[in-house]
């Protein structure tokens, strides 16, 4: 892969500290869970399915002891691959054989959401994305990113929001677009309604971190904008995740714990501070999309046009 986020050593787990992404490419070593579970609080690693594989690894690495899972648990609430992963590693026998597993099956969920996605994508598109979706989020080739990857033959090019306020289209997005030779142009957030109005926009493309049973989406911070605006303005709107990211336990959007994140995130970067003292900060790492905003959701088992409770229930019980 051009691009590796996670390295499985056997008796260690290298993850790429995405945090130093694009200046450095630097590894961080993990030989417990709890260092692996400091490592997804952290942001050295990020991305749902990346999160539920590296998660799988701590287990792994802590020999499936009890507080591993705590621990694990605890490291971040939004994204529901997760606690999947968590949950299999529990049913396991062989500990390092089902984390392996996981990784491998993730990536080949990927490479067959880019193939059915892909036949979603016009020629020569201008194909609009918000965070990270991409190998950097997940074993690698991507969700929203695979589609795109698979969609390079047909001369599209990207459009990547900024993704305020970590900045991981800025930093991850357009690296992972320009490492792959696609046509990228970077925006920032407040941009995206007033390139569509434009018509520079032919569909949009994003990943998710929870689907609600009624196919409500949580995914990064400003998606749901991203939703509305494409409605008003007739553009369509694609969620691409695999099935670890749906969560039919709860019936709705409502019901998906949003992520809190430190305030330092908003007021400065890196070591700057550009806010004054003093100033109140929120900082939800996550929204929610209504189901009735999404065009379709690309798993890899098929595409579900106007996703609601039924379809989807029939997607994770029968296959599509």
């Amino acid at each position: 892969m051009e691009v590796e986020p996670i390295r499985w050593k056997g008796d260690r787990l290298e993850l790429l500290d995405q945090r130093l992404l694009p200046d450095q490419t630097v590894y961080v070593t993990c030989r417990t869970a709890a260092e692996v579970a400091a490592a997804i609080r952290d942001m050295v690693v990020r991305g749902a399915p990346a999160i539920g594989c590296a998660a799988a690894f701590g287990v792994a690495l802590s020999n499936g002891s009890p507080g591993s899972y705590d621990i694990l648990a605890k490291s971040r609430p939004t994204a529901v691959n997760l606690f999947w992963a968590l949950d299999r590693m529990k049913k396991a026998k062989d500990l390092k054989r089902e984390a392996e597993a996981i990784f491998s099956e993730d990536l080949a969920a990927n490479r067959a959401m880019g193939k059915l996605g892909a036949e979603l994508i016009p020629s020569k598109a201008r194909v609009m994305t918000h965070c990270n979706a991409g190998a950097l989020a997940t074993a690698g080739y991507g969700t929203a990113l695979g589609v795109i990857r698979s969609s390079k033959h047909k001369n599209i090019s990207v459009i990547a929001n900024e993704t305020r306020p970590y900045l991981q289209g800025a930093r991850l997005t357009a690296y992972e677009m320009v490492q792959e030779g696609i046509p990228v142009t970077l925006i920032t957030d407040s941009m995206a309604g007033h390139l569509m109005s434009k018509g520079e926009v032919d569909v949009i493309v994003v990943g998710a971190d929870r689907i609600a049973a009624n196919g409500d989406t949580a995914n990064k911070i400003g998606t749901y904008s991203l939703a509305v605006l494409a409605k008003r303005h007739g553009i369509p709107f694609y969620v691409a995740a695999p099935l670890s990211t749906f969560d039919p336990k709860i019936p709705d959007g409502s019901h998906i714990p949003i992520e809190e994140r430190p305030a330092d995130e908003v007021t400065g970067y890196r070591g700057r501070r550009w806010a004054p003292e003093g100033v109140s900060v929120r900082n939800p790492a996550f929204d929610v999309t209504p189901a009735d905003l999404i065009t379709g959701i690309i798993t890899e088992r098929g595409v579900v046009l106007s996703p609601n409770r039924e379809k989807l229930q029939a997607l994770i019980s029968t296959g599509v």
